[in-house]
């Protein structure tokens, strides 16, 4: 969820990957990891890297399709988003780490939804355009590959880094996503606010005893507890500005991750903050929150209002599409004249229109005008970051060591060289083996995979690994293809939906896998149409020979190919999913068929 990013074709001072002796003992479910040099050779020999590197013929045949049973739904409906050839990288999550900028400290590419971002509300997810050719807003998105030609032997620096760092615990804001807060019970909100704020610091102290190592099981005893109390804290709080009807949005806003993001501060001191914006990943627009400064509102104003709010959270979301859309026309001022200016005007008067419906029953709101004018996202991020309620906490290291990717490249820290973007993304939604498949809720969140799987331990990772034309096996190692024969990562996500929520206090649990040997979902979970994401590259040969080609990564995973993961949002019309569902139910294939 930092200081000097060392370039791959730099003679001294290389940023470098490290060796990772991970033990896991069964019998207790500990991982613990500890970085490690090459193999104590102190020189320039990247062998030791090569362990994660596999021929493809060396990987047994393991994929299994189940035979399907009478009645299966055995269509497929194939979606064609491009290549992220409009260029939108960003090292945000907005699944797995919502409300957090730069939160996955890793650069993704991004096809479907063109404006999303971490802050993207639901009503911001509808409004925006698509790379998709049906129209389909959905957002599909997944860390980048990149080839960096730069030996890299053991680093003494990563080792006293990880050394040097103490986790951190990053949780979303819950303030800056609610809506309007009723007058009665503004008060009760603002202390349970200020609780969230109080169990996150007390966290964050006990993670200062894994200090200089990533422990998994020491890593859940923290983060389990206070996802558990975080539940209880915001579903009170949904329940209390929204009645019996609650808030199932703000279930996104449970989890918090334990962060590394000060080993990257530690590893490159003094990072050049130069590169100027334009050359950082795609921009954000940047508005002051609205939300967790509004008083209590007067019952009959709740409406207007939250239609207000929404309106506001559009209005970033067509900015924020106007930046990727209209990169590189006009000058320097084309941005400040042709979007932010008059996002400001249209800001001014909505913001204008809450203090009035306000007024009209209660107190008018003051100051409010000022939270109209929005700017870019910069390439350093506040050294403090604001609390639940608008106080301002100790740094954190995870809201404040990293910079936004930056150079040609969009580099940070140990995620270098150039991105290799895919020749292909070949994005499929399949039946069920054993009967009908039903409609995916609109804006349901899913992914696949774990992009922390030595922080939080290897339950959820799925290997990912392949070569084309060796669909029968994945590997959980990066492969070495014969010639002829592309890199491929297969992502699989869960195709069966528990018939209720869109995203769960995990964002796990409301969705599942379905059996591998028979294609049944579990008990109280329903057939949806399963997701499968195919990614294809050309990697020169002897990039893959020589280990050169790697996955960006949390600090901690160092490029681990087990990190692999995927993340989507359905933002698909009901219309389009009904036929999505109609096609595959029929045993039709559909779309852009490949």
């Amino acid at each position: 969820m930092t200081g000097r990013s060392r370039r791959a074709g730099t003679a001294s001072g290389r940023t470098v990957r490290i060796a990772m002796a991970v033990a896991v003992l069964a019998a207790t479910g500990v991982l613990t990891a500890t970085f490690v040099s090459s193999g104590g050779k102190g020189t320039a020999d990247a062998a030791t890297e090569l362990s994660q590197y596999v021929p493809i013929q060396q990987v047994t045949p393991g994929v299994r399709t189940p035979a399907p049973r009478r009645g299966a739904s055995t269509g497929r409906f194939v979606v064609d988003c491009g290549t992220n050839g409009n260029g939108k990288f960003s090292p945000d999550n907005p699944v797995a780490q919502p409300g957090i900028r730069n939160g996955a400290e890793h650069v993704h590419d991004f096809v479907g939804n063109i404006a999303i971002t971490a802050n993207s509300s639901d009503a911001e997810l509808a409004a925006s355009g698509t790379t998709c050719r049906n129209g389909d807003r959905s957002s599909y998105f997944w860390p980048v590959l990149r080839i960096d030609p730069a030996v890299r032997p053991g680093s003494s620096d990563t080792r006293q880094a990880l050394s040097r760092a103490t986790p951190t615990v990053s949780c979303p804001r819950v303030s800056d996503r609610l809506p309007a807060v009723p007058t009665g019970t503004k008060a009760a909100v603002d202390r349970w606010l200020a609780e969230l704020d109080r169990l996150t610091a007390e966290a964050n102290a006990r993670m200062s005893g894994s200090r200089g190592r990533v422990d998994a099981v020491f890593n859940a005893s923290v983060i389990d507890p206070l996802r558990a109390r975080r539940a209880q804290l915001i579903r009170t709080i949904s329940e209390s500005v929204n009645g019996s009807r609650g808030s199932a949005r703000l279930v996104s806003l449970v989890d918090c991750d334990v962060s590394y993001d000060s080993m990257h501060a530690f590893m490159g001191t003094g990072h050049a903050n130069s590169v100027s914006a334009a050359a950082a990943a795609t921009p954000q627009i940047q508005c002051p929150a609205v939300r967790g400064r509004l008083p209590g509102v007067p019952a009959s104003a709740l409406g207007e209002v939250n239609r207000a709010l929404a309106e506001l959270d559009r209005q970033i979301s067509e900015a924020d599409e106007r930046l990727v859309t209209t990169r590189g026309q006009g000058g320097a001022a084309f941005v400040d004249n042709a979007i932010l200016g008059p996002l400001k005007a249209r800001r001014t008067a909505v913001l204008d229109r809450i203090a009035d419906a306000i007024d009209r029953q209660g107190a008018r709101p003051q100051g409010l005008e000022a939270l109209a004018r929005c700017t870019l996202t910069k390439p350093a991020r506040p050294s403090a970051p604001a609390g639940q309620n608008g106080a301002t906490p100790a740094p954190q290291p995870s809201e404040s060591a990293l910079p936004e990717p930056q150079g040609k490249n969009l580099e940070l820290p140990n995620n270098t060289g150039p991105i290799q973007r895919p020749s292909s993304v070949l994005i499929e939604y399949r039946g069920n083996a054993t009967g009908k498949v039903v409609a995916m809720p609109r804006f349901l969140r899913a992914l696949t995979g774990d992009a922390k799987p030595t922080s939080r331990g290897p339950a959820n990772a799925r290997p990912s690994w392949t070569c084309s034309g060796f669909a029968d096996r994945l590997s959980d190692k990066y492969p070495i293809c014969p010639p002829g024969s592309q890199v491929q990562r297969v992502h699989d996500f869960p195709g069966c939906w528990d018939g209720k929520n869109v995203d769960s206090d995990n964002h796990r649990s409301h969705v599942a896998f379905a059996a591998a040997g028979t294609g049944a979902c579990p008990q109280g979970f329903r057939a949806i149409p399963q997701l499968r994401i195919t990614l294809s590259y050309d990697i020169p040969r002897d990039a893959q020979l020589r280990g050169q080609f790697a996955l960006d990564s949390f600090p901690e995973e160092d490029h681990n190919p087990f990190s692999d993961h995927d993340d989507f949002v359905n933002v698909n019309s009901e219309r389009q999913m009904r036929k999505i569902v109609a096609c595959i139910n029929y045993g039709r294939q559909c779309g852009a068929v490949r």
